[in-house]
């Protein structure tokens, strides 16, 4: 063999590692490059209200009105199947790599290079796609500040006032939706277009509600949901509202008109309480409406039992009509069933209690200081709200 023929030979073996080396070092770069923008943003968004208020209204749409046009079009929840994906690919995929390193003994280093890159693409994405989609709205101005609701606290009477109220409309309500033989809630509504429309009507009057939305996607293992107490679930990776299918259904409207609100940039979960109660009660289906106040009346009712004597809890409690009463039973004897269920694949106690304190370490880590007590803030925005248009 000539010198020249050696040397075109000895190039074509080192061609490939070489291109193959600057291919990773790409990767590589732009990695870190990601990771460090969505840390800078990070740190913008503690810093700065004004920043954050600018991106979710001018950036955040821009992914729902692509990213989630386009997962919308599929007839499941593309979250759940990268959850899927996630919590049996990955244990698998380490299974894998460990064997081939062991099987492979001359090329452990290609082996262990390749799924390093595929775990560094996995990092990457999550870190990034939960500050683009989730992290950054945190920090933005509160609904009430950005809609120009007073913020002003309220008395026990005027507490109390709202709970009448929402048990005068709710009792009329009951008697609109259809039942079954046993008095329990029948939903007849769509889950999806109704939900929309009763949404993007908000647009008007409030900010970033207007525009698009992305199609309402049922999780098919939604007894798992159930297991972790969750209703429904905005799904950053995938800009999907996925909601319980098997919870009980007077619930469901409300549920998913929440999850909607995520979509829109309001991430806080007693905001999306509210901006639901809200789409719910101006819809023009019954069953939306209905499902608004049965939500809302839960909340004000907790907030009333806080406080209230036990003849104050009798008389609050005698006020709510037999109708209203067998759908909130039959909402408790559900999550009962949750609770006691056996032969499951995960201990319901045990799933519940690790989803509880993974929501709470979550909100706190994102500035809600008191966690999953937020939720209840939503009361004070109906009192704001109701109070303002001089309807309390």
């Amino acid at each position: 063999m000539t010198d020249t023929a050696v040397k075109k030979s000895a190039e074509s073996v080192e061609m490939p590692e070489n291109g193959k080396k600057k291919h990773l070092s790409w990767q590589v770069i732009a990695c870190v490059c990601l990771v460090a923008v969505s840390v800078v943003l990070n740190v913008i968004a503690w810093k700065s209200t004004a920043f954050c208020d600018w991106y979710t209204a001018h950036v955040f749409p821009i992914w729902e009105n692509t990213y989630g046009r386009l997962t919308s079009l599929l007839p499941f929840s593309f979250g759940e199947l990268l959850i899927a994906v996630a919590v049996f690919g990955i244990p698998l995929s380490l299974v894998a790599m460990l064997v081939l390193v062991i099987v492979r003994k001359g090329k452990r280093k290609k082996t262990a290079k390749i799924f390093g890159l595929v775990y560094m693409w996995i990092v990457t994405f999550v870190v990034t796609v939960q500050t683009f989609n989730c992290f950054v709205l945190y920090h933005c101005l509160s609904f009430a500040e950005l809609n120009g609701i007073p913020t002003e606290q309220h008395t026990r009477t005027e507490l109390e006032a709202l709970g009448n109220k929402l048990v005068t409309e709710i009792n009329a309500l009951s008697k609109e939706v259809e039942r079954d033989g046993e008095g329990k809630f029948v939903l007849t509504a769509d889950l999806d277009k109704t939900a929309q429309e009763a949404m993007r009507g908000l647009g008007s009057e409030f900010k970033n509600l207007g525009g698009f939305y992305v199609t309402p996607k049922a999780i098919k293992c939604s007894f798992f949901m159930s297991q972790m107490d969750l209703m429904g679930i905005y799904f950053p990776f995938s800009m999907e509202a996925n909601y319980n299918q098997d919870m009980y259904k007077a619930k469901l409207p409300d549920t998913i008109c929440h999850e909607l609100a995520h979509t829109k940039g309001y991430i806080q979960e007693d905001e999306a309480n509210f901006i639901a109660f809200i789409a719910c009660d101006r819809s023009d289906n019954a069953d939306y409406r209905y499902s608004g106040y049965l939500a809302a009346l839960g909340e004000v009712r907790n907030k009333i039992f806080d406080y209230a004597s036990d003849d104050k809890k009798i008389e609050f409690d005698s006020s709510i009509c037999d109708e209203v009463w067998a759908d909130m039973e039959a909402n408790w004897d559900y999550w009962r069933s949750v609770d006691e269920a056996k032969d499951t694949v995960f201990d319901s106690e045990a799933v519940g209690e690790i989803s509880d304190k993974a929501m709470e370490k979550s909100l706190k880590l994102n500035g809600v200081e008191d966690g999953k007590q937020s939720y209840g803030r939503m009361v004070d925005l109906m009192l704001n709200y109701f109070k303002d248009k001089g309807e309390l």
